[in-house]
C-alpha cells in the first residue's frame, strides 16, 4: 500500500513538473533577438536603432551601396572594423554573434521580410519580351537588345517608383550615354542614333538596326543632341496600369533571382 502511494505521488509530481516546464524557444527567432540585442547595444549607440545612421555614423539601412554589400563583406566589416573611420572591430563578439548582428542589419534594411510584388511577373515577363518591346533594346540574363542598358540587376538597384517612373517619363534624368544624337550631313542626310564614340574631330552613332556609322565632323553639317531618349515616352498609353505593374513584378523578381548570381569565369 505504502508503496503505491509513494509511486502515485512520484508521478503526480513529475506531472506537475512536466506541465510547468518553459516551452523551448525556436531556434530561429532566439537568433532574430539574439540579434537585435547585440545590435541594440554595440551598434546603435552610432548608427541609431533602426540603422538609419546619426551625427556619429553614417546610414546603413537604407543606403544603397550599404544594401548592396555581400553578407560575408558586412561580417568583415563588424569583425575588423574600418581604419580611420571610427568604426571599431567587434571581433570579440566571435562569428556566430557578428552572423546574428548582420542579420539584424538586413532585417533593418527590409532583406528579409517577403517582398509583394506590384504585379505577376509571368505576365511581366511576356509583355518584356512582347507588347511593351523592351528586349527591343534591353537585354535581360543575356536576352534582347543592345542599343539600351543590361536590365538584369536594374530591379535590385532601383525601387518600384524610381522603375515606374524610369518607364513612364524616360526622358528625366537621362543617362548622358544614351542620350540621342541626330547628325545632318552636308548632302541633307540625317541620322539618330545614340554616340558610341566621340572627339573633337569625329563621331561614331549606333542606329536602332544596330549599325554603326562613322562621320567625321567636318563633313557633317549639324549636330544635335536632343533632351530625349530613344525609348518611347508613350507607356502610359500603350500599357494598362495593371501591364505596368506585371512588367514592374518581372523587373523585381528577375533583379532578385540574379542578386546572388556568381560572374561567369573569363
Amino acid at each position: 500500500m505504502l508503496v503505491l502511494l509513494a509511486s502515485t505521488l512520484q508521478a503526480l509530481l513529475s506531472a506537475q513538473l512536466f506541465a510547468q516546464k518553459p516551452a523551448m524557444p525556436n531556434p530561429s527567432s532566439r537568433g532574430e533577438s539574439e540579434g537585435k540585442s547585440i545590435f541594440a547595444s554595440n551598434c546603435a549607440a552610432c548608427h541609431g536603432l533602426d540603422g538609419r545612421g546619426g551625427q556619429r555614423a553614417p546610414d546603413i539601412a537604407s543606403r544603397r551601396d550599404v544594401q548592396r554589400l555581400p553578407d560575408q563583406t558586412l561580417q568583415r566589416i563588424v569583425r575588423d572594423g574600418i581604419a580611420g573611420t571610427g568604426m571599431p572591430a567587434f571581433r570579440s563578439l566571435g562569428t556566430s554573434r557578428i552572423q546574428a548582428v548582420v542579420h539584424e542589419l538586413r532585417s533593418l534594411q527590409g532583406r528579409n521580410a517577403t517582398a509583394q510584388l506590384p504585379g505577376d511577373p509571368k505576365r511581366g515577363k511576356t509583355l518584356f519580351f512582347g507588347k511593351a518591346g523592351c528586349s527591343q533594346c534591353h537585354m535581360i540574363d543575356g536576352e534582347g537588345g543592345f542599343m539600351g542598358s543590361d536590365l538584369s540587376r536594374y530591379g535590385h538597384d532601383h525601387s518600384g517608383n524610381e522603375i515606374r517612373s524610369a518607364i513612364m517619363d524616360p526622358n528625366k534624368n537621362l543617362d548622358a550615354r544614351l542620350r540621342t544624337v541626330l547628325v545632318t550631313t552636308t548632302e541633307g542626310n540625317t541620322v539618330t542614333g545614340i554616340a558610341r564614340n566621340e572627339d573633337n574631330f569625329s563621331l561614331q552613332l549606333q542606329t536602332m538596326d544596330g549599325t554603326f556609322h562613322f562621320f567625321m565632323k567636318s563633313e557633317l553639317r549639324a549636330i544635335e543632341y536632343p533632351s530625349r531618349s530613344l525609348m518611347p515616352a508613350d507607356y502610359a498609353s500603350r500599357l494598362s496600369h495593371q501591364e505596368l505593374e506585371d512588367l514592374l513584378g518581372y523587373l523585381i523578381s528577375i533583379g532578385g533571382s540574379t542578386r546572388h548570381r556568381k560572374p561567369e569565369k573569363e
